[in-house]
């Protein structure tokens, strides 16, 4: 079946639609949707190639899917994963390599931002400095 067919099927209607303010964005949330938008350019459903960014106990994977047949469907995917310690250029770098060969060029940016933010959400927070106290609050503590 086509994708254009799929995405004529699954448009309106699947148990992944996010529905907010009646005027308001469509968001999704199903697996392969890079930047959680209900369209057919970043469906994971109705596309045959997609790019999955995942984080699974700190650590990333990407999947990637290719077209197949049926029957083999547990081979067509492919699994990147990066660790949380080894960088983060080491990590884009890996994130940007299916877009640089070929696979889904259109999605690079979506995939590096995923795993960008990925990132930044792994890491631990500075710690803040105590506050020092200010106006009447140094009288009374002296």
């Amino acid at each position: 079946m086509s994708t254009d067919l799929q995405w004529l099927l699954l448009r309106k209607y699947n148990s992944y639609m996010v529905k907010g303010l009646p005027e308001g964005p469509i968001f999704s949330k199903e697996p392969g949707n890079l930047v959680n938008i209900h369209s057919h350019k970043y469906s994971g459903l109705s596309n045959s190639k997609t790019i999955d960014v995942s984080d699974e106990n700190g650590v990333i994977q990407i999947t990637t899917r290719k077209t197949a047949s049926p029957h083999t469907i547990a081979s067509t995917r492919s699994t990147s994963n990066i660790r949380a310690r080894s960088g983060g250029r080491r990590a884009l770098r890996v994130a940007s390599a299916p877009a640089k060969q070929g696979y889904r060029p259109d999605l690079r940016r979506a995939t590096l931002a995923r795993v960008s933010a990925l990132l930044a959400a792994q890491k631990e927070p500075k710690a803040q400095p105590a506050k020092k106290p200010r106006g009447k609050k140094t009288k009374a503590s002296a």
